[in-house]
């Protein structure tokens, strides 16, 4: 945290060179566009083979068959291949590529993404890989099945420019992104500490493809609550209801959010009781909390773990934590950023940014204080729902977009 904001850079001095204005050759930026205008369909095909491979974050073997699909496609291309065992969910994957002569002593920029979806096994049937219009429809094909087919083509083309990458790469590929990235954490930090900066290829915010330069903290408590069990008809007033007290916990807890300040607590599943004559000796509930600012953690556990019993008889406890902390707008988010932009206007692109509420494994590495881009892959809509799609027309410049921030960070 707290890199020194760098002034805006401009593309003369990074490759590829620009032409004068008496130069009657093309732009540069926009025969590259081309050159990924020229592979659109091999993109589309590769989104689609890759969706086609079911992979849940629960089914290990699943996982796994998407992971070595993956593996041998990097590997093809040049990439030396690591991977991570992991007993609970798929292996993890890490990729590097070595950089040319002038780039050999550069650190890396790590390219994060994660290849585990929420569909479960056997969604493939109803909901089908669909081309309609200018959309790719399919189970993971925004989020973020179409970010693995972008880094491919980025890493090819800029092969094909330069022989060897210019700099080094690593590619991070986690199976558990879905479910809290418990296996992958560790990796995913370790490789950060050792990068000059991280893209994280997930989709990008909006109809628009804005790049995420912010994203909310994510946390999951259980407040259980112990009562007293009675026959509802017979002891009535010998029970202390599990479900009463859960009610009125909920509607306390209902209070802690602040909106204005971006901290959302969703008290969002909730079980008690085990038949309408007994009442109830047990009760739960799962809360989801989101935070736009690190300091918001402490106070908000602070609170949770401070809630005491209406009826003296009930007994809470109380479990969990924040398990992804925010990722601020911070220095060298901000100067990833105005890289994104400068190559965007080379090709008459205006680029956004926007601050979103949900997490990725980039809130990880920016809270070690390493500069991390966010939504760098496809743009689209629907993510997790029947018609998750991607916009086909946006795959060329999101390619072009990547391949320019490996080279010129």
């Amino acid at each position: 945290m707290g890199t020194r904001l760098v002034e805006e850079t401009s593309l003369e001095n990074m490759s590829p060179k620009k032409t004068s204005s008496n130069d009657k050759s093309t732009n540069p930026w926009r025969d590259r566009l081309r050159h990924f205008e020229a592979r659109q369909d091999a993109l589309i095909q590769t989104i689609s083979d890759f969706a086609e491979i079911e992979s849940p974050s629960d089914n290990k073997p699943a996982a796994d068959r998407m992971g070595a699909v993956l593996a041998e496609r990097f590997q093809s291309l040049g990439g030396e291949v690591q991977i991570h065992h992991a007993s609970d969910y798929g292996d993890n994957l890490q990729i590097d590529f070595p950089a040319n002569a002038a780039g050999a002593n550069a650190k890396p920029v790590l390219l994060l993404g994660h290849f585990d979806t929420v569909y479960p096994l056997g969604t493939l049937p109803n909901m089908p890989c669909h081309v309609t219009d200018d959309r790719l429809y399919g189970p993971g094909v925004l989020d973020m099945k179409s970010g693995l087919a972008l880094m491919l083509f980025a890493i090819e083309a800029l092969q094909t420019w330069h022989s060897r990458l210019p700099r080094p790469v690593t590619v991070f590929l986690v199976s558990d992104e879905e479910v809290g990235s418990s296996s992958s954490r560790p990796i995913t930090e370790a490789l950060a500490k050792k990068s000059a900066a991280v893209l994280v290829v997930e989709p990008a915010a909006g109809p628009h493809g804005a790049v995420k330069t912010a994203r909310k903290g994510v946390g999951d408590y259980t407040l259980t609550v112990k009562g007293v069990a009675a026959h509802a008809g017979l002891d009535p007033g010998k029970g202390h209801s599990a479900v009463l007290e859960l009610a009125r916990q909920i509607t306390r807890i209902s209070k802690l959010n602040d909106l204005r300040h971006g901290l959302c607590v969703n008290p969002g599943v909730i079980r008690g009781g085990t038949r309408t004559n007994v009442i109830a000796a047990h009760a739960v509930v799962e809360i989801d909390v989101r935070i736009k600012q690190a300091r918001q953690a402490v106070a908000l556990d602070r609170k949770l773990r401070a809630l005491k019993p209406f009826d003296k008889r009930c007994q809470l406890s109380i479990k969990g934590g924040v398990n992804r902390m925010p990722m601020e707008r911070t220095a060298g988010v901000a100067a990833l950023y105005k890289k994104a932009k400068a190559i965007a206007r080379e090709i008459n692109w205006k680029l956004g940014e926007a601050a979103v509420g949900g997490g990725s494994d980039g809130n990880f590495t920016a809270n070690l204080g390493i500069p991390t881009l966010d939504g760098l892959g496809g743009v689209g809509a629907g993510a997790h729902a029947m018609h998750e799609h991607i916009l086909i027309s946006e795959l060329p410049r999101r390619a072009l977009l990547l391949a320019g921030l490996i080279e010129t960070i």
